[in-house]
């Protein structure tokens, strides 16, 4: 060993491995092994706080949109609607501008229950642009508006058969001016 040759050797027994008889190498310490391993725990610890923080609530919810004329796009995409989940303030007016991906048709009906209740029957193939409710054919767009005038939870989905099941449909929360 030389004064700059400071690391073990170990010397193969059977020479094997590509060494000659009787030859020696030097073993290799893996180096930064304490900080891979701590930024590795760094982060399982982080992500696993974030994941308890977002079950425990503590994501505050977003901002609400409104009050007055807001607009929202909804690209429908694999029968399902790429927003699902809406804020806006009592007394706005949305209005929904969908956009159809899709090479079938869909359709947006937001509104209470009693609403949606008729419509689950399906018994009403395409909707004219009427408050809350608007059919949209394959790849196109298509509009309605909906004024949200009291507090509460609101319903929007697609009727048309076996969309709502397969999970088209969303929720706007509204919450008080």
């Amino acid at each position: 060993m030389t004064a700059l040759d400071t690391g073990p050797r170990v010397t193969a027994p059977d020479g094997g491995a590509g060494a000659g008889e009787g030859s020696t190498r030097r073993r290799r310490r893996p180096r930064w092994r304490w900080p891979a391993a701590a930024l590795a725990v760094a982060v399982a610890v982080g992500a696993a706080g974030l994941g308890v923080a977002r079950l425990a609530g503590g994501d505050p919810p977003p901002p609400a949109m409104g009050p007055g004329d807001v607009t929202v796009e909804i690209d429908v995409e694999h029968s399902l609607y790429a927003t699902t989940e809406l804020r806006v303030v009592e007394g706005t007016r949305v209005r929904f501008v969908v956009v159809n991906g899709d090479p079938i048709a869909h359709e947006l009906i937001v509104g209470p229950p009693d609403v949606h209740a008729r419509h689950a029957s399906g018994t009403e193939a395409e909707h004219p642009s009427i408050p809350g409710e608007v059919s949209v054919g394959a790849r196109l767009t298509a509009v309605t508006t909906f004024t949200f005038d009291e507090p509460g939870t609101f319903e929007f989905a697609c009727h048309l058969p076996g969309h709502y099941e397969y999970g088209m449909h969303g929720e706007v929360e509204v919450v008080p001016a």
